[in-house]
């Protein structure tokens, strides 16, 4: 799991629900779930060359990783509320800008939220990527470079809300 330097995960409250429900869900049900399928490997016999056994172990292994995951999270959320004046773009702003990228301008509009609720093909990119982390501090006009797989490339503030 991501995090930024202070050990905060900015969340939405909507975000914050989705980690207590997927927490739920894997504590209860999937735990439960997980109980009934070893039991009915355990109920084949030879253990050692048992392959619903060790797929069963390994599932476990990592549902008990994730739950520990998103407890930690919970532990440090920081649920994003009043983000503060639109005068620099801040985790929970949503931002647009245009992109140059070799010779071409394209204007996009990008939602800065934390880590766990990134989607950028719907415009929520994380404050941790190299967008978000390029624009956080920007103020309305200012360029900033962002460094791309493919190379550098400019944006240009035109908005904060």
């Amino acid at each position: 799991m991501t995090q930024d330097l202070t050990g905060v995960v900015y969340l939405t409250e909507e975000g914050l629900q989705k980690i207590k429900d997927e927490l739920a869900f894997l504590k209860g049900e999937k735990q439960e779930e997980l109980a009934n399928k070893l039991q009915a490997a355990i109920a084949q016999g030879d253990l050692k060359e048992n392959a619903d056994y060790h797929a069963a172990k390994e599932e476990q292994g990592f549902v008990e990783g994730r739950i520990k995951d998103l407890e930690d999270s919970l532990r440090r959320a920081k649920i994003i509320e009043d983000v503060g004046p639109a005068d620099k773009v801040r985790v929970g702003h949503t931002v647009t800008v245009v992109e140059f990228d070799e010779g071409e301008e394209y204007e996009a509009t990008y939602t800065i939220v934390g880590a766990h609720e990134a989607d950028p093909s719907n415009g929520r990119i994380s404050n941790e990527s190299p967008f978000g982390r390029a624009l956080l501090g920007a103020k309305k006009g200012q360029t900033v470079a962002v460094q791309t797989p493919s190379g550098q490339i400019q944006l240009r503030v035109q908005t904060i809300k």
